[in-house]
């Protein structure tokens, strides 16, 4: 939205607008249609941020035209792809003094900034690709569903590139026909945290005196209350704290559970989360290692009981073979697995994806009745639906929503480990623990930060 536009002014011009293309005819329509996706990039190099941009700026039909960046020195690297693009470090500064720029944007910035960020898009009316997890807290959760109401006509994506490959996909297909009958019970597991350059696996402090010349402390901060330059929080172990980040659990939850949340749509919320640990979470670091076991009460034909549970698990703890009905030891890392009645689905983050029946293994792909997956870009998919091309899209925000939940609470419950917290998303509460209430739902946000009501 132009800033210069009051809200009236663009609600009545853009209702004129739709009024008037219901009656037009599809040329006429379809010649209405941007003929390229101007996209603003917030996050322009980071983790993932530099292929998210880049991935985008590859369609033929997409150009960034905004860099956004509390990285001067990012700023500067991204500059040399994008010459003609504005550039600016503040997120706000972009909506406020360059907003009739850009239609989409991409949102590749730590955990504990999605949210604030990825609302003030879809209150400017711009379409938002958004990296896992969606949001930080479980507040935000409703937030982006209210924002996804309010905001029907924008195109939202989650980061969940790995959604693309032919084997996830086969998982969602033969899990949502009923192929392997009906379900029992979900398992994932994911190697980190790790000793890597992401992750302040020792849980270490080194506080400075001053940041880095090229980052903006203040801004990097956002929401969260400030607090000196730590030089093993950022610009890229953040996701070890407990303000910051969500930890291995957060970092690969909707790569590893998008699939179950795509196969059934039964599970909307769950009714319970449980997360086993060696000690609670800190106030300033998660905890690790955590098995996690996330409820749903179903009543589908789809599910052999009334209640199906994930377990969810980090640190490369794996569930033993009889667990998941397998005659072999288990190496693989970062694996999501669904025992059914007639078989177990064994599916690799990578998506390696086979089928274990009666104690005989065969490849996921080539079960009988498959249809055939050919290559699609993900990054691509989102562009042409902003285009309003009608490509469909792996995980739109309303998905994303549900697996976001699922790992949220699984980091969140690590702050009261060995116990069953009864979960009601209506109330935003712990029914049997008004102190997991208090604690673990919302946050403060610093002025300035929060994230805005759409409406």
């Amino acid at each position: 939205m132009n800033p210069r536009f009051t809200r009236r002014q663009f609600l009545r011009s853009s209702t004129a607008a739709t009024a008037g293309l219901a009656f037009a005819s599809p040329a006429l329509v379809a010649a209405s249609r941007p003929a390229k996706l101007r996209v603003l990039s917030i996050g322009v190099v980071g983790t993932i941020g530099e292929a998210d941009r880049k991935q985008v700026a590859s369609h033929p039909d997409a150009v960034i035209t905004g860099l956004c960046d509390v990285d001067s020195t990012c700023l500067a690297q991204a500059t040399k792809d994008h010459p003609d693009a504005f550039v600016c470090r503040d997120y706000r500064e972009a909506f406020e003094h360059h907003g009739d720029r850009f239609d989409a944007v991409i949102v590749a910035t730590p955990d504990h900034t999605h949210a604030p960020i990825l609302l003030t898009a879809m209150a400017h009316d711009k379409h938002v690709y958004g990296q896992k997890p969606l949001v930080h807290q479980l507040e935000e959760l409703v937030m982006v569903e209210k924002a996804i109401a309010a905001k029907p006509s924008l195109s939202t994506q989650l980061g969940n590139q790995r959604m693309a490959s032919a084997g996830r996909r086969a998982a969602v297909e033969i899990l949502r026909r009923g192929m392997l009958g009906k379900a029992i019970e979900a398992y994932a597991w994911v190697d980190s945290p790790a000793d890597n350059f992401y992750f302040n696996f020792r849980k270490e402090s080194r506080p400075l005196a001053k940041p880095p010349a090229n980052l903006d402390w203040n801004l990097w901060l956002g929401p969260n209350s400030e607090r000196p330059y730590d030089e093993f929080l950022a610009p890229r172990k953040w996701r070890s704290w407990w303000e910051f980040g969500t930890n291995g659990l957060g970092d690969w939850g909707c790569h590893l559970l998008d699939v179950i949340f795509f196969a059934y749509d039964e599970l909307q919320s769950p009714i319970s989360v449980r997360t086993d640990c060696a000690k609670p979470a800190g106030p300033i670091f998660h905890s690790d290692p955590c098995a996690s076991t996330i409820t749903y009460q179903v009543n589908s034909p789809h599910f052999a009981r009334d209640r199906f549970c994930i377990h969810y698990q980090d640190s490369n703890q794996r569930p033993s073979p009889d667990r998941i009905a397998i005659p072999e030891r288990i190496t693989a890392t970062n694996t999501t697995v669904v025992v059914c009645e007639g078989g177990t689905l064994y599916l690799e983050a990578d998506g390696r994806l086979r089928i274990w029946r009666n104690g005989k293994l065969e490849e996921g792909l080539r079960m009988k009745d498959l249809p055939k997956f050919p290559p699609i870009n993900h990054w691509h998919e989102w562009v042409d639906h902003c285009l309003g091309r009608g490509s469909g899209l792996r995980a739109p925000f309303k998905d994303a929503v549900r697996m976001t939940e699922a790992t949220l609470l699984a980091v969140k419950a690590s702050r009261f480990p060995g116990l069953e917290l009864q979960w009601d998303k209506n109330s935003l509460s712990f029914p049997n623990s008004p102190e997991a209430t208090k604690s673990i739902v919302r946050r403060s946000y610093r002025e300035g930060f929060a994230p805005p009501t759409v409406a």
